[in-house]
């Protein structure tokens, strides 16, 4: 198979409190996320850059569509830092709880970590190194 894109094309992470929520991703990852009100549905962006591989997404406050799950879908958060242990020392302080910290998945393809967002959300992080 010939992929022309990556399979992913957008992710949307449910939350209780987009102000809160916004503020833990933003102290764990050190970045600004990008509010957008679209009317019954309020949203924060994650950064993002169509050049660059990977998906956007954001988080999503629509409590009559979306709720928050620690048993759904995992999403796998690149660790910007380049070292999981990076955004994982910031997990607590910013309101999370850290379910699993860095471990071996195998040489070839690299390092995990999982934890519970602010919001009860269950998120992983991922590096190569």
């Amino acid at each position: 198979m010939d992929l022309k894109q990556n399979m992913v094309a957008w992710f949307e992470i449910p939350v209780q409190d987009l102000d809160r929520a916004t503020r833990f991703y933003e102290e764990v990852f050190d970045i600004t996320l990008l509010p957008q009100d679209l009317g019954p549905v309020k949203m924060s962006f994650f950064p993002y850059n169509d050049d660059l591989p990977g998906s956007p997404g954001g988080l999503m406050y629509y409590p009559e569509e979306y709720q928050v799950s620690k048993d759904g879908v995992l999403i796998y958060f690149s660790s910007l830092a380049g070292d999981l242990n990076t955004e994982l020392s910031r997990v607590e302080k910013a309101g999370g709880q850290i379910l699993s910290s860095k471990r071996l998945i195998s040489e070839e393809i690299g390092y995990m970590a999982v934890f519970i967002d602010s919001e009860g959300n269950r998120i992983a992080l991922y590096n190569k190194a």
